[in-house]
């Protein structure tokens, strides 16, 4: 059996070796993790002020958007490499668990630690209550050092993913400069980020795809979105005026509208009964990377994304989607059809 495409001489062709070379590129996917941390969980009885709480055991787990992402697009079935910043004895639990996860590792290091958060899931009420410290800064060394980083990896790349804050110290323009290198090598890039960070990308440069909120996305409109009407011509002043190609706003149970040049839609997302939303905007965004690397249309891959933060909705702490109910929640999905789909009021 043949490993590849043979010419007549029973040795590989390179045009169809360079081909099937550039077909493996364009299904990698890069993503960045400025503020990584390690996600310790657990749950008791009751949150009680004062009293010593009895806790079941922790779990720990990589935390981080661009590190939730690269997990998910693992976990179904996607190849995906990080670069994330990476400190102390922290910085090399979080390296040894991704690899174990099947990611590819671009660690940068740091000279401080890698941060760690903490989650507690009240039983009794179902209540989650969440613990999240700042990083440490980074010195211009060390931000431009994953601005390097980042570049070498595009050059393996098909698709790039940002996620997640930017600690102190780093420029408030870094995505849009991260945006930039993926612009000049005709990579998409997908940016999921708050604050001044994500009005400093879109100033700075043209990327495929956001994913803001109605928060975010009253914040980058300048006033609060309060009708379907509001939504419309924020998204769509992205669109226009900033040079998004494609803008999902996320609502939450609500499910998301999808905002292109030629459509706008709303879509729902399947009922699930709910354990923790910790990592269901990761998992919807790393599903949404892993059908459009394997060449999607954007619907059918915010449809999939959709599934993926349902069934990270289904899990307990920090864990992720599971590729079995993203499965059968997108199937679900698909086999609605059209009644999965509401169109705006206009």
């Amino acid at each position: 059996m043949s490993n590849g495409f043979l010419c007549n001489d029973g040795v590989k062709c390179r045009s169809n070796q360079a081909k099937e070379e550039n077909n493996m590129r364009r299904k990698r996917i890069l993503t960045l993790t400025m503020n990584p941390s390690l996600d310790f969980s657990t749950s008791v009885d009751h949150v009680i002020p004062g009293l010593k709480l009895r806790c079941e055991s922790m779990r720990s787990d990589p935390g981080g958007g661009g590190i939730n992402v690269s997990r998910v697009i693992a976990r179904l079935g996607g190849e995906t490499v990080a670069v994330y910043t990476s400190g102390d004895e922290e910085g090399l639990e979080l390296s040894r668990t991704l690899e174990r996860e099947g990611v590819g590792l671009l660690p940068v290091n740091i000279g401080a630690h890698t941060r760690r958060s903490f989650a507690v899931r009240e039983r009794k009420s179902g209540n989650q209550f969440r613990f999240v410290p700042p990083g440490h800064d980074l010195g211009p060394d060390e931000w431009s050092h994953c601005l390097e980083v980042v570049e070498r990896g595009l050059d393996e790349a098909g698709l790039a993913v940002a996620s997640g804050s930017l600690p102190g110290g780093v420029p408030e323009d870094f995505y849009g400069r991260v945006a930039a290198l993926c612009r000049d090598r005709d990579i998409p890039f997908i940016l999921d980020t708050s604050g001044p960070a994500l009005r400093a990308a879109i100033q700075k440069t043209e990327m495929y795809l956001l994913k803001p909120n109605m928060a975010e996305l009253g914040f980058l409109h300048g006033a609060q979105i309060q009708t379907d009407e509001d939504m419309e011509t924020a998204a769509r002043e992205l669109i226009w005026r900033h040079k998004v190609k494609v803008v999902v706003v996320s609502l939450g149970a609500g499910g998301v509208v999808l905002c292109t040049g030629d459509r706008l839609e709303r879509m729902r997302t399947p009922t699930v009964p709910q354990r923790s939303r910790v990592g269901a905007g990761d998992s919807m965004v790393g599903a949404i990377a892993v059908k459009l690397a394997l060449g999607s249309p954007i619907h059918k891959a915010v449809s999939y994304g959709l599934a993926a933060g349902a069934a990270a909705v289904m899990t307990p702490g920090t864990e992720l989607c599971r590729r079995e109910d993203v499965d059968k929640l997108y199937a679900r999905l698909a086999g609605e059809g059209e009644n999965a789909l509401e169109e705006l009021e206009r």
